[in-house]
């Protein structure tokens, strides 16, 4: 059950499989989902053969120096990902040795055997279509991005825990709140450092920011620290 052998390719094409739609193990924000399955591939992917992979591997890396702030418990990597992985795998070489054999007893140079050649044919042809049609009907993944904002009280006397459950009482279709954390200014002043996962055709980071101003009893400005796609 779950994810296996990540050190090693078999494990690793699972996993990118896994990862085709999805930005993180668990959820729309790192958890420590991540951290137990980032910590069982112990080194990046190759990206020319495991390009989800590598991509959530390499973002995750960036965050490790806050994976002790990550939501959740952690738990073995076996308790994450597909369900029924080996019974998947087993399945795909069960329906390849079929074709295989399916297309061993196709004599394609008998002049007596026009009618199963023909068969041959249009199951190859059907299983074809199926192809396609399932290749077309897969949804593709929303475009997302994850974004750290820097969020600026007036003065060292803003009650910065009021500020940031006011910040977090935004709510926008597209929009998960994740970590947060206090960042000395100076002069006793701290700004709310706080990361946001959006998605890019419905949150609009400039809306967002405006949204945050407003509430003019806390906050004097906002900044984007950093803005990464994922």
């Amino acid at each position: 059950m779950g994810f296996a052998h990540l050190d090693k390719p078999e494990g690793l094409a699972v996993l990118n499989e896994f990862l085709e739609d999805k930005s993180y193990v668990e959820g729309y924000v790192p958890s420590q989902a991540d951290v137990s399955v980032f910590e069982a591939v112990k080194t990046a992917p190759d990206a020319s053969k495991y390009p989800y992979a590598s991509r959530w591997f390499n973002h995750v890396k960036l965050l490790t120096a806050a994976k002790a702030k990550f939501a959740g418990v952690k738990k073995a990597v076996s308790a994450y990902g597909p369900s029924s992985t080996l019974v998947l795998a087993e399945e795909k070489k069960v329906e390849s040795k079929a074709v295989e054999e399916d297309d061993d007893d196709v004599d394609l140079f008998a002049s007596d055997d026009e009618e199963e050649d023909a068969e041959a044919e249009a199951l190859k042809a059907k299983r074809l279509a199926e192809y396609q049609e399932r290749k077309k009907e897969k949804p593709k993944p929303a475009a997302k991005s994850m974004v750290i904002l820097d969020v600026k009280p007036w003065d060292d006397e803003t009650d910065m825990k009021a500020l940031e459950v006011e910040v977090r009482a935004i709510t926008m279709e597209g929009l998960v709140w994740g970590t947060s954390n206090l960042v000395p200014v100076g002069y006793g002043i701290k700004k709310l450092q706080i990361t946001c996962v959006v998605e890019d055709d419905k949150v609009g980071i400039d809306d967002l920011s405006e949204l945050i101003t407003g509430l003019e009893d806390y906050v004097q400005s906002v900044d984007v620290a950093a803005f990464n796609k994922l």
